[in-house]
C-alpha cells in the first residue's frame, strides 16, 4: 500500500522536488485518509483542523454558503487554520470521492520545518492563491 501511496503522491506538485526514497518516508509515516462524495471535511468556524494534501479527488471550498473554489488533486486545505491556530476560515465538502494525506495540528510545525522544500512549495501555492483572489493588486 505504501509503495502506491508513495507512487501517486510523486506525482503531486507539493511533493515534486523529493527523491523517491523521500516520497516512500511520507508514505510511510503519513496518515492516509479517503472520504465519500458530498461528505463535510471541514466546517467554516469549526474545530480544529488539519493539513490535507488532495491525492486523488475533489473538493468544494465553501465560504459564508457560497461555494468559492474547487480544489483537485494535488491541492491542500486546511493550512490557514493550522498554521495560524484559528478556526477554519471556509468549509470543504467533497465533490467527488476523496483520498487525502492529513497531517495532524500538532504535527504540521515539525513536519514543515522537516521539509522545506514541501514548504517553499506550499509558499509558493499561497502566493498563487493571493494572486489569483486580488488581480488588480498584481
Amino acid at each position: 500500500m505504501t509503495d502506491n501511496l508513495a507512487e501517486s503522491i510523486g506525482r503531486l506538485g507539493i511533493f515534486a522536488d523529493l527523491t523517491r526514497s523521500e516520497r516512500q518516508a511520507l508514505a510511510d509515516e503519513l496518515a492516509e485518509e479517503s472520504f465519500a462524495e458530498g461528505r463535510w471535511i471541514l466546517r467554516q468556524g469549526g474545530g480544529r483542523a488539519g493539513l490535507y494534501i488532495i491525492v486523488e479527488g475533489e473538493v468544494g471550498v465553501i465560504v459564508d454558503d457560497e461555494e468559492r473554489a474547487t480544489l483537485a488533486t494535488g491541492s491542500f486545505f486546511g493550512e490557514v487554520s493550522v498554521l495560524l491556530g484559528e478556526p477554519p476560515t471556509a468549509g470543504i465538502v467533497t465533490r467527488s470521492a476523496l483520498r487525502c494525506l492529513v497531517i495532524q495540528p500538532d504535527e504540521v510545525e515539525e513536519f514543515l520545518l522537516a521539509h522545506p522544500r514541501v514548504m517553499y512549495r506550499m509558499l509558493q501555492t499561497e502566493v498563487r492563491r493571493l494572486r489569483t483572489a486580488d488581480p488588480e493588486r498584481n
